[in-house]
């Protein structure tokens, strides 16, 4: 039971204070004119006054609160280093038992976990979640039980308690780290790019290590050894092979004795981007569909055109000199032999023998594809004729031959049951609103290899693609679709066909026939399987801890199969189905709880010294717990301490009136009447 003497003023304050200013006045003039009961007057007006601000004793019953404790412990992936965890559950479990056992103290433990999406340890944020839950004038302390690397400083709340920690680990502890400076997210095919790497010992570190081992490894193949100075930052170049996503992983081995290897390596991905495609177009004779190939060619910005177009054939014979047959030479040596494997494409457009290019030429083009070239052959009725590529060396590679036939009549293009499998043909319908428009004139051809894409008038191969070698090389059977380009009959979707051609011929990887794939956000994992066969059989993922996990995929398209995946670790993964295989890396390149594992209380530092708390270790034993005063040194050698509240609860309240009406009237009217009494009697 406590009380305490409160007002309820009747008048405002000001009111009152001119009253009481007024008594005074009125009891000053009464001993002026030396009135023997100017006291009495005094005391009567006094009495008035005091009864308008309406003094009251107030007492509450009140039942004292218990002080609370709280206590957070850290499980983040940095905590299950070493003996961490056992050690940090240990003293958690001690430090609860301790406190209990004080009297009027309870605790409230608080386990913390990862952050999402790599965030790292959010220990603020759950401490702040936690007081929003307490009452603020019953928090007599805060311990935290971690390594100090907490990552969620700008969420700093302000305490009502002191605030300590306790360092898991060791004091001998050590720990050796791969950490990536710079490394492009894109790099141009053929030129060496740039990464910047550093190795450093942290904690603790065996000295007299000047270089360690690096490997490297691509898209998860055999790995190559270098040394690299240790603690320095140094560069590495490296020649992207492929294009599209490249895959490279960097590692140091684990040495004996430091705290985890799982920051020894770092997956680094780059996309291989072409810098220019060089594309060399070769026109046998002006016609509508010459312009459309240039025009699509030269709109885009990335591809470097040299085109030549044959417009006089030699048996003209006009008179004309040699010399002005043409506006530059055409450079035949140069092109066909010397400078050929610059070129990522030849397309020969209706272009015939006519003994400009000689067979050894024709010979190096078939050498150039097997080698990894591509070739392209947009026949006309050249094609057909006895002066046709196919009756040349290029025979060896052409996917079909000529059957003399030239089919003059009207028909749509169609795409095959293979072609909607095929990345070129796949989805061609989806391009365009509304029927294709026809094309006038096909050249019959007979098939000998690769797969039939589009067909044409009389059901016959219209676009047949094949690989020959290294190389690629596509036959177009018709010199027709400018027509679409025109937009003859409604037109049809001439240009993106014609892109992915070209792009698939230059190997672009989105357009691969035969791929497997995967794309991640975070853990999960999207696996793609493109292919030319009707089934796709089961996919086999291996962790980078080599557990394996085989799974059946599931159709979404012709050609196209699906599978979603969740990776329970961060690092290298490996897909493989049949003869195809891909790898990609799940999670950060290097995860945020092991960029730095030593215990520190530096961390912390800004959050625990206003309040004056302390930072202990518990490889020096569990600290006693004491009590201490707002303001005064919180923690020592071996021991913390908490600031006891002495919070209670208001269970009623009595307020009894110290002037009650009654009262007031007695005496206010017996002052008066004494005072009136004193003075009569002079």
């Amino acid at each position: 039971m406590t009380g305490e003497i409160t007002f309820d003023p009747l008048l405002p304050w000001t009111v009152l204070a001119v009253l009481g200013a007024v008594v005074l006045i009125a009891a000053g003039l009464a001993l002026w004119r030396g009135l023997a009961g100017w006291a009495l007057r005094l005391l009567a007006g006094a009495v008035i006054v005091a009864a308008l601000a309406g003094p009251s004793l107030r007492q509450e019953d009140r039942d004292a609160l218990s002080d609370i404790v709280l206590l957070l412990e850290d499980k983040s992936a940095s905590q299950k280093l070493s003996d961490r965890a056992a050690q940090s559950a240990e003293a958690a479990d001690l430090l609860e038992a301790r406190l209990t056992a004080r009297p009027n103290t309870e605790v409230r433990r608080v386990e913390v976990g990862d952050g999402p999406d790599n965030a790292g340890t959010m220990l603020l944020g759950a401490l702040n979640e936690a007081l929003a839950q307490e009452p603020r004038g019953r928090i007599a302390g805060i311990v935290a039980i971690s390594d100090g690397r907490v990552h969620d400083l700008d969420r700093v709340p302000d305490l009502p308690a002191p605030m300590h920690l306790l360092l898991s680990g060791r004091p001998d502890d050590w720990d050796r780290r791969l950490v990536v400076d710079t490394a492009p997210a894109f790099a141009i095919l053929g030129e060496p790019v740039t990464l910047k790497f550093r190795i450093e010992d942290t904690g603790n570190a065996p000295p007299g290590l000047f270089e360690v081992p690096l490997e490297i490894a691509l898209d998860g193949q055999e790995p190559s050894r270098v040394m690299v100075p240790l603690g320095a930052s140094f560069e590495l170049p490296i020649t992207l092979p492929h294009g599209g996503r490249n895959v490279i992983q960097f590692s140091t081995p684990e040495m004996d004795g430091e705290l985890t290897g799982r920051n020894n390596s770092a997956l680094v991905q780059i996309n291989g981007v072409r810098d220019r495609l060089r594309v060399l177009l070769v026109s046998g004779e002006p016609h509508p569909g010459g312009r459309t190939w240039r025009n699509l060619l030269k709109s885009d910005s990335s591809v470097d055109l040299v085109h030549f177009t044959i417009l006089r054939p030699p048996e003209k014979q006009d008179g004309v000199p040699v010399a002005e047959l043409s506006l530059i030479a055409f450079p035949t040596r140069e092109l066909f032999l010397e400078k050929i494997d610059d070129f990522d494409l030849i397309i020969f457009d209706r272009y015939q023998r006519r003994g400009i290019l000689p067979s050894l030429y024709l010979e190096n083009v078939a050498r150039y594809v097997r080698d990894g070239g591509a070739v392209l052959i947009a026949a006309g009725p050249d094609f057909a004729s006895a002066a046709s590529l196919f009756r040349s060396p290029l025979s060896a590679i052409v996917p079909a031959s000529p059957t003399a036939r030239v089919i003059e009549q009207g028909y749509r293009p169609e795409v095959t049951d293979l072609g909607d499998r095929h990345p070129v043909t796949a989805g061609l319908r989806g391009e365009w609103d509304g029927d294709w428009g026809r094309w006038m004139r096909q050249i019959e051809v007979d098939p000998q290899d690769g797969n039939v894409v589009m067909t044409g008038a009389e059901d016959a191969p219209l676009l047949i693609l094949n690989r020959v070698g290294d190389g690629r090389i596509a036959l177009l059977a018709s010199d027709q679709a400018w027509l679409w380009a025109r937009g003859f009959e409604g037109g049809g979707p001439q240009l993106e066909l014609l892109r992915r051609l070209a792009h698939w011929m230059m190997k672009e990887p989105e357009l691969e026939e035969e791929v497997l794939t995967a794309s991640a956000v975070g853990q999960d994992m999207r696996i793609l399987r493109r292919t030319l066969e009707d089934v796709a059989g089961p996919v086999e993922v291996t962790s980078p801890s080599g557990e394996t996990v085989t799974f059946e995929m599931q159709k979404v398209a012709p050609g196209q199969f699906e599978a979603q995946y969740q990776g329970a670790e961060i690092g290298l993964y490996r897909l493989q189905q049949g003869e195809v295989e891909a790898v990609i890396g799940l999670g950060p390149a290097a995860p945020r709880e092991f960029e730095a594992t030593i215990a520190t209380g530096e961390v912390l530092a800004p959050v625990i010294d206003p309040l004056r708390g302390g930072v202990l270790r518990l490889s020096d034993g569990v600290p006693r717990i004491r009590d201490v005063r707002m303001g005064r040194p919180a923690s020592g050698r071996g021991w913390i301490g908490i600031t006891p509240r002495e919070a209670a609860e208001t269970r009623s309240v009595t307020r009894i009136p110290l002037l009650p009406p009654w009262l007031v009237l007695i005496l206010t009217l017996g002052l008066i009447l004494a005072a009136w009494l004193r003075e009569g009697r002079r």
